[in-house]
């Protein structure tokens, strides 16, 4: 969304990292917004945070709590390391001592007629005393429950709204927890802007949030669903990564993949900029080639980042060291870097945030997904899956980087089948493959697509022997190989070669 004068607005950053991102610079500056959000989705802690970024700039904020104690307030603020001592505190929630009595059966929002009236001046006098330029409301509920009525509701929300704009130096966070549907879409209507916070519980794993912006008026701002991280030290957005807005003019080169066979297969070796799939059975040697690749990138001088999913770091070490790639050094010097992800605790929306990170701030040049079944175990909605992938290899892509993935398909012989078509997403798909020869198991691998150039239509034998990963010459004498069960056409039909 789009508006001629969003770029002359004055902005409000919510303190909140990725979410100024999201709004494209922060908050339109006084103005009121609505912030809602089921119980436990995170709005406290968003208001916490949008109120710490007033006082680091030296302004004045104010926290309105109609439902929490200033001790509960206090003890949210505590688990994320923060205090509370310089911020103004108003509390409302608090009955009389004496309300539990037997002369005190009404309950504490009864008579309602009274009461509301008293609520709002109170609020009102402490917003004047204060002199506030942020004002957090946690939350309209007890105002719900205290107007009764949809119409009186909304005239009290309308009369708060005129109340702040007459002051014209104050921006409000109203928090909702949705807890009655009774006039939502009216109080949405009368806010300036809504941000929705969700929470999910996957089938498994730790609960995911996100977050949405359902309007803000007159301005420009990021639209979708944004993943959330809420855990010590606050609330985290990570912006849906959209490539289109990643466009750059980087170079795009070829860079050998450190074997000359491999490269000769490959029509010169990978171009930067495109994306790599290899794909094929577990053991056939996809993570042995890409760790080979990104090893002598890193030699260059490069900076590479390998992600793993289904491998310990430590355990990736020692078999990268028994195939001759020594990471080691190069972990050292920082050209290379290994990051074990559990896609059981990790949005898609946090890893792609990661990867953004390292591209843009680390200037990372070369990126292993070592695999894509573990980000598909952490997509909570798999249909999603290849629109995700879209944006990422588009974004890796405009920015320069050479990006390798490696896919596992199901069975280890014969017919077999990836848990998704992947293969028109990349620009370059290398199939590998067990065969029987010889009564051994040798493995095989070819290049089936490469959109940057020509390359090899052969299929070549790949070795993985103790101290070094290599690729052999073109099998010309077998006939079959991609099935696994091959028929041996060579000089002597029941002597096929061993591998050298």
């Amino acid at each position: 969304m789009t508006a001629d004068r969003s770029e002359q607005t004055d902005r409000v950053s919510t303190g909140i990292p990725g979410l100024d991102r999201v709004l494209a610079g922060g908050l339109p500056s006084n103005r009121m917004y609505l912030v809602e959000g089921a119980p436990g989705s995170g709005k406290t802690t968003l208001g916490l945070q949008f109120l710490r970024e007033g006082i680091q700039r030296g302004e004045r904020v104010l926290y309105v709590t109609l439902s929490e104690t200033r001790s509960e307030l206090a003890a949210v603020a505590a688990s994320h390391g923060w205090d509370l001592d310089q911020m103004a505190i108003h509390e409302l929630s608090a009955p009389d001592k004496n309300s539990l009595g037997p002369d005190e059966q009404y309950t504490f929002f009864h008579p309602s007629e009274v009461e509301l009236g008293e609520t709002t001046k109170a609020m009102m006098a402490d917003v004047e005393n204060v002199n506030p330029s942020r004002v957090v409301f946690d939350s309209l509920s007890e105002v719900r429950l205290l107007a009764r009525e949809p119409l009186r509701y909304r005239r009290q929300i309308l009369g708060l709204k005129h109340f702040f704009v007459s002051r014209n130096c104050c921006t409000v966070l109203l928090l909702d927890d949705l807890t009655s549907q009774d006039g939502d879409l009216q109080l949405q209507s009368l806010a300036h802007g809504v941000i929705a916070l969700e929470q999910m519980a996957p089938e498994y794993g730790a609960e995911r949030r996100r977050l949405r912006i359902v309007k803000l008026r007159g301005v420009r701002f990021q639209g979708g669903f944004h993943d959330c991280l809420l855990a010590t030290g606050g609330l985290r957005v990570f912006p849906r990564l959209v490539a289109a807005e990643s466009r750059s003019g980087a170079t795009h080169e070829t860079a050998s993949t450190g074997l000359a066979e491999l490269d000769r297969l490959t029509g010169g070796g990978l171009d930067r900029g495109t994306s790599t799939l290899f794909i094929g059975p577990a053991g056939a040697g996809k993570s042995a080639i890409s760790t080979h690749i990104a090893v002598t990138a890193a030699a260059r001088g490069e900076r590479v980042i390998m992600y793993l999913f289904e491998e310990g770091v430590a355990t990736f070490r020692r078999r990268a060291a028994g195939l001759g790639s020594n990471v080691e050094p190069h972990i050292e010097s920082g050209h290379l870097t290994l990051l074990q992800v559990d896609p059981a605790e990790l949005s898609p929306g946090e890893f792609a945030d990661r990867i953004r990170s390292a591209v843009d701030r680390d200037h990372v040049s070369v990126v292993v997904i070592d695999s894509l079944n573990g980000f598909l175990n952490s997509m909570p909605e798999k249909r999603f899956l290849l629109a995700q992938l879209h944006e990422l290899f588009m974004f890796l892509r405009q920015r320069g980087v050479l990006a390798i993935s490696v896919v596992a398909q199901h069975g280890v012989i014969g017919a077999m089948q990836a848990p998704i078509d992947l293969s028109y997403l990349a620009d370059n798909v290398i199939l590998l493959r067990f065969f029987e020869a010889g009564g051994t198991v040798r493995q095989a691998i070819s290049v089936l697509k490469k959109r940057s150039g020509m390359h090899e239509r052969t299929i070549r034998e790949l070795r993985l022997e103790p101290g070094r990963v290599s690729v052999g010459e073109p099998l010309t004498q077998f006939q079959g190989v991609l099935t696994g069960v091959p028929k041996y056409t060579g000089a002597s039909a029941t002597a096929p070669p061993s591998p050298q």
